[in-house]
């Protein structure tokens, strides 16, 4: 993928490569530049709406009074 920047030192980040890092209009990137001039870019935001679908359904439905003692056992994941 390439780049173009501009006359105030913008880069637009291509659509496929902002949809594959999962970023958005005010997201924050670190720029870090590495060894032979490589330059590495680490999103930095995460809000909770992207993070929505990323881990599998449990099993079965669980309840809250599970999770309530599930949390004041800390249960590190385990059947009740």
């Amino acid at each position: 993928m390439q780049a173009t920047i501009t006359s105030k030192g913008q880069i637009t980040l291509p659509k496929a490569l902002r949809e594959q890092l999962h970023l958005a209009p005010g997201d924050r990137v670190e720029l870090i530049l590495e060894e032979n001039n490589v330059l590495r870019l680490v999103p930095r935001t995460t809000s909770v709406v992207r993070l929505k679908g990323m881990l599998p359904k449990p099993a079965r439905p669980i309840s809250l009074e599970e999770m309530s003692e599930a949390i004041a056992l800390g249960d590190a994941g385990t059947e009740p």
